[in-house]
């Protein structure tokens, strides 16, 4: 439930408590003595579901451009009346309302913190997060996501575009352009730092932490949580549910990522660089496209007969845009995925392959260690470039043939150019001084 309080300007009195009457609501109404151009004040309790078409009703009769009014929540109304008007306006029965538009920009205003708070907590955000990635923490990462306050400005700019608001669609844009570009730059600045510092972790190749390889090669299937990010959003915001909970999962589809673009580009991985920069900008696109989807779909833009033209053409301008860059984003998303299933594909059939060569009588002495497909060239473009079998025995080097029976058995299942390379491993061997070595040999198939 809500409660209104509207200043009614000279010559609309009568106006405003002819739809009141008409709509059966029950209202006080109070002289207005400040001298502003106001003759009263109107104050009348309203069912949720009421407050947008009551307003649009008063709006439509020349109330609110020259008017101020005020919504609260009410607990408790008491009236006869008033059951009735909710009875109305209950769309049989049905439990829970949405939010009204007006209400609706309000609440997208407030999740908008002022720019100086916005980008503090963003730097403390980045620098969380960059520091999550270098040493591979899932929860630092999370924290680093808790504290990111990107909810409101992802929201504010589709609620903007809707309702015809350009000040709020400005600054939305805004805060999520500057905002991200502000987390790269940390990023790259934290990273740096740590390189000449001497902390890397796994080695030079630092994308082999689990943490930041996933957001360095994205596919098709890391659009799912930014559209769930932008639609989860809308619906926390119309329909009451938890902003915070929300928040967090837009800020896992940004912040990790942008500061996976920083790591990178310290690290002069600019092939993983860009991987991390598409993920980064298809979970922009998504996170807007499903915010403004779902805020069209459920009915937030003007419904008088002369308002929807004005804010239907750029709310179908900026759906198409963020469709359109999405679909050309999404083109080596697809062919990662393709390539993701071919290898893990491959992968599967060369274990099966392995296992059925090494139970043969002439291999009997060797066991299969591991399987592992390896990738040329940088993201997007990549290929298959060779398969790596690791054997183990009780034997150091080459066994005669192995190679070529490996390579006869796993070709069928990859592309002509494909390589397998055989890395034989003694897991024990004892040397004179009781010391235990491990020896490895290596050889290739055609």
């Amino acid at each position: 439930m809500r409660y209104l309080e509207i200043t009614v300007p000279e010559g609309k009195r009568r106006a405003v408590l002819d739809i009141l009457e008409a709509e059966g609501i029950d209202y006080v109404v109070s002289d207005e003595t400040s001298g502003r151009g106001y003759t009263a004040v109107v104050r009348f309790p309203l069912p949720t579901r009421a407050v947008e078409p009551v307003l649009d009703r008063l709006k439509r009769a020349g109330i609110g451009d020259d008017s101020s009014v005020v919504v609260i929540n009410a607990e408790t109304v008491l009236s006869e009346q008033f059951s009735t008007l909710r009875d109305q306006y209950s769309h049989g029965g049905q439990k829970g309302a949405r939010t009204s538009r007006q209400v609706l920009r309000t609440k997208a205003d407030e999740l908008t913190p002022p720019f100086a708070i916005y980008a503090v907590m963003l730097l403390i955000s980045a620098v969380v997060a960059t520091a999550g990635l270098l040493a591979d923490s899932p929860a630092v990462v999370i924290g680093a996501m808790v504290i990111a306050p990107l909810l409101g400005p992802a929201l504010a700019a589709n609620v903007g575009i809707v309702t015809g608001d350009d000040r709020l669609k400005s600054t939305g844009f805004r805060y999520q352009v500057v905002g991200v570009t502000m987390v790269v730059v940390a990023s790259i600045g934290l990273a740096t730092l740590a390189r000449l510092a001497g902390l890397e972790p796994a080695g030079v190749d630092i994308v082999v932490a689990t943490e930041l390889e996933e957001r360095v090669a994205p596919n098709l299937f890391s659009l799912a949580v930014a559209l769930g990010a932008g639609i989860a959003g809308i619906l926390s915001l119309t329909r009451g549910f938890s902003e915070a909970i929300v928040g967090v999962m837009i800020a896992a589809a940004l912040i990790p990522p942008s500061a996976a673009v920083g790591i990178t580009v310290a690290w002069g991985m600019y092939g993983a660089a860009i991987g991390a920069a598409v993920l980064v900008v298809v979970n922009l696109l998504s996170i807007n496209l499903a915010a403004l989807a779902t805020l069209w779909i459920a009915g937030y833009r003007p419904q008088g007969l002369f308002e929807v033209a004005p804010t239907r053409k750029p709310t179908y301008t900026y759906a198409t845009i963020f469709g359109v860059g999405l679909l050309v984003l999404a083109a080596p998303l697809a062919g990662v995925t393709l390539l993701d299933f071919h290898t893990t594909e491959l992968e599967s059939s060369a274990e099966d392959e392995v296992d059925a060569v090494l139970a043969e009588s002439e291999y009997e002495r060797l066991e299969s260690e591991d399987v592992a497909v390896e990738l040329d060239g940088d993201y997007p473009i990549q290929s298959v470039d060779r398969v790596v079998v690791t054997v183990g025995g009780e034997e150091p080097g080459p066994e005669s043939g192995l190679a070529d029976r490996l390579y006869e058995a796993i070709e069928p299942h990859g592309d002509e150019s494909l390589t397998v390379e055989v890395q034989y491993v003694v897991a024990e061997q004892r040397g004179a001084d009781g010391t235990e070595r491990i020896a490895v040999r290596t050889s290739s198939g055609p």
